[in-house]
């Protein structure tokens, strides 16, 4: 069998072993581009990267391409979650009536290579990728270029294939079960004092661990129930409601983050909450529920989600996001729920899991960045309940 590349061919097998074996780009199927290949990667300084092979004779062509360039990118920010998105095309067919180098474009940069020794002339391109230069020490021709660079990008997606698995493969919610046994033990520890089933006394739920105002705060005992109590509720209503979204949502966290990661961002969120619910609470008012936890999980599906979107988008779109702004309307209301634990908890969990990082998305400065930010707000939620 014989393959011949032209110089064209050559240029965008070699950009395209490049950005999906070195720089973690993934493909983007698009309905209706012709001669163009769209890439992606979030955690780039060009989240977009747009190798375009047809001929564009002309500015008013250009002009047209830039144009419908912006309008895909706005229908990718929309399902991708992105606030901001930098683009870079790359065009390899352009005519000599097209003017590149004089228009400035807002968030889209527009490079030519009529061969790969171009890409020395666009500093900005050097600086987002450093190793793009090395595209030129390759020699294979013809055949043997592509059944090279096909072979490496059909290893790189097995690869990608085997990690997202690994990630999304069910597991067993270990952590999930213990935490909904451990809630529903302490509730008929309650019963048997002599609690009632639908309305116990805050002075019981107090005596077993309630959160209080942080005015109250005497004793390391009082500090020990912003653990407390998150395994704590008002009712079996209460409980169930909670239970309910625990099931639904711990399991999924569980599998996805692994169960030291998934414990630590349950805890981590319902004291977050608890902390912020203090500086609200009344005198002589008492808390108590799992919620605060749960939205710290529903904060860390948000993060996981945005790393995973290819995967989670969807999900997030129609299932999340409408579960937290229904629990934000009640909260606004209902009079009686914490909306500081719920909110609190969101933020941490949100934080906890950026501290805790994800599988093979977490860089290092991820993990050292997340910490730090977690501290902080624990400092300053600490240093608000000793002025107020």
């Amino acid at each position: 069998m014989n393959i011949t590349l032209d110089k064209n061919d050559e240029i965008v097998m070699k950009l395209l072993h490049y950005f999906i074996t070195e720089e973690g780009y993934n493909p983007i199927i698009l309905h209706g581009a012709k001669d163009e290949i769209w890439l992606e990667n979030a955690d780039s300084d060009y989240k977009i990267v747009r190798i375009v092979t047809n001929y564009i004779h002309n500015d008013e062509q250009f002009n047209w391409d830039i144009y419908r360039t912006r309008q895909i990118m706005r229908t990718i920010k929309k399902k991708t979650f992105s606030f901001n998105m930098n683009a870079l095309s790359i065009f390899i067919n352009l005519g000599d009536n097209v003017h590149l180098e004089e228009k400035p474009r807002k968030n889209i940069d527009c490079i030519e290579l009529k061969n790969m020794s171009d890409i020395n002339k666009y500093d900005f391109v050097l600086k987002s990728f450093p190793s793009i230069t090395d595209v030129n020490d390759v020699k294979e021709k013809g055949l043997e270029l592509f059944m090279k660079l096909t072979e490496e990008i059909n290893n790189k997606n097995k690869d990608d294939a085997t990690k997202a698995n690994e990630i999304f493969s069910k597991k067993r919610p270990i952590i999930t079960y213990a935490l909904i046994v451990s809630n529903i033990i302490m509730f008929l520890m309650l019963v048997l004092s002599g609690a009632s089933v639908f309305n116990i006394d805050p002075n019981i739920l107090y005596s077993f661990g309630g959160l209080v105002n942080h005015h109250m705060m005497n004793s390391i005992t009082d500090y020990f129930a912003l653990i407390s109590s998150m395994f704590l509720h008002a009712n079996i209503i209460h409980l169930l409601i909670n239970l309910y979204a625990l099931y639904i949502i711990g399991p999924q966290l569980e599998s996805f983050f692994g169960k030291a990661k998934y414990l630590t961002i349950y805890l981590v969120s319902g004291i977050v909450g608890g902390l912020v619910s203090m500086l609200f609470l009344g005198d002589n008012v008492v808390t108590v529920g799992a919620s605060g936890s749960i939205f710290g999980l529903l904060g860390a599906f948000i993060y996981f989600g945005y790393h995973y979107r290819v995967y989670l988008g969807t999900v997030i779109k129609s299932q999340i996001i409408p579960i937290l702004v229904l629990n934000l309307i009640i909260g606004l209301a209902i009079s009686g729920i914490d909306m500081g634990a719920h909110i609190g908890g969101f933020i941490g969990g949100f934080i906890t899991a950026k501290a805790v990082g994800i599988k093979y998305k977490t860089t290092t400065s991820d993990h050292i960045n997340g910490w730090i930010m977690l501290g902080i707000l624990i400092f300053f939620l600490i240093y608000m309940g000793t002025i107020i």
